[in-house]
């Protein structure tokens, strides 16, 4: 401490003592992926706690491949707010269509992660003011998955978005580890920033020379069994979650993930493609042109989704004339 006197404090005003704290805050960007974060794992023990309860509150959407629970409800719902009221400036776009009513307190996630805190925001995101971002956010991607005991397809998407891109990214897998017993610590969080890396797993490559597609378990058709076939795959993994299908491809399950069909949404790939392409990756629809994620964006990810970790070119070059009629670029 250095103490001043009296003479001096007269005039070090609270600009002097504002312009040194500011100097020290961690840039809109970090502060929003430390409070997703934050808001994230919370977001994994409320999906945890509705599965133990055994009362799920099934609603059809659109039919039975498209479900909502009390988990999609409760997450959206805590998310939200949550970023809100943290970041109220920030758009925030989530799935499910909620009525507009007060949330529970005990849904409110203050909190932030210190260690994300503590990293630096990439140069050219430094600057960013809370209005010029998205955040997209998918409460429980895989829900068909949860209501059948699947766990370990489901995840939690809060994807951010500046100028129409995916710049930043968590993802949450509350039953991660589900499988290794009472002993295992349950869940993880999974996050990245464009410019700064992705963190929260261990980045692998499947084996050389393998191609291993992961692809839609519940919404197969003509077109994305003849797409997949047309990768010359070694193995096809058929498995339910964009945010799910992502994970296989940064931890080497799968080299790349075929989806040539409209039913994914901006607020399924938002978070994903942020930290697949955080390391190194690429998330393209069908013809490689890339989605964009600006608030007034249309939400369906029409011409269908193509991601690797490495070689995109390569999946890019075999997609089938047929498919690419059948799925125009938007």
């Amino acid at each position: 401490w250095t103490v001043l006197p009296m003479s001096l404090l007269r005039f070090w005003t609270w600009e002097h003592f504002s312009s040194g704290v500011m100097a020290n805050r961690p840039a809109v960007l970090m502060r929003l992926v430390a409070s997703a974060y934050a808001v994230a794992e919370k977001a994994g023990t409320i999906v945890q706690k509705v599965l133990q309860s055994g009362e799920l509150g099934i609603v059809e959407k659109s039919g039975a491949n498209d479900l909502q629970t009390l988990a999609d409800r409760l997450v959206q719902k805590s998310i939200c707010a949550s970023l809100s009221k943290s970041f109220p400036k920030v758009t925030i776009i989530g799935e499910e269509e909620l009525p507009a009513e007060a949330v529970e307190e005990d849904l409110i996630e203050n909190g932030q992660s210190s260690l994300i805190l503590q990293k630096s925001c990439p140069d050219e995101y430094a600057s960013l003011k809370e209005e010029e971002l998205v955040v997209w956010v998918d409460p429980l991607d895989g829900t068909k998955e949860y209501t059948e005991g699947l766990l370990d397809h489901v995840t939690v998407l809060i994807g951010i978005a500046y100028g129409g891109t995916a710049i930043a990214g968590v993802i949450n897998q509350p039953f991660y580890n589900y499988q290794m017993g009472a002993g295992a610590s349950l869940g993880r969080t999974l996050w990245g920033v464009l410019g700064l890396g992705a963190f929260g797993f261990q980045l692998q490559e499947v084996p050389d020379g393998k191609r291993i597609i992961t692809t839609t378990r519940s919404h197969s058709n003509k077109l994305v069994i003849d797409a997949v076939q047309a990768m010359e795959p070694h193995d096809v993994i058929r498995v339910g979650g964009a945010g799910n299908k992502i994970i296989q491809l940064v931890e080497g399950k799968a080299s790349a993930y075929v989806f040539a069909s409209p039913g994914c949404k901006k607020w399924d790939t938002c978070a994903p493609e942020a930290i697949l392409h955080a390391v190194g990756g690429k998330l393209t629809d069908m013809h490689g042109n890339a989605y964009t994620y600006d608030a007034n964006v249309k939400h369906m990810n029409s011409a269908g989704v193509l991601a690797a970790l490495r070689n995109h070119e390569y999946y890019l070059s075999r997609v089938p004339q047929a498919v690419l009629q059948a799925l125009p670029s938007n």
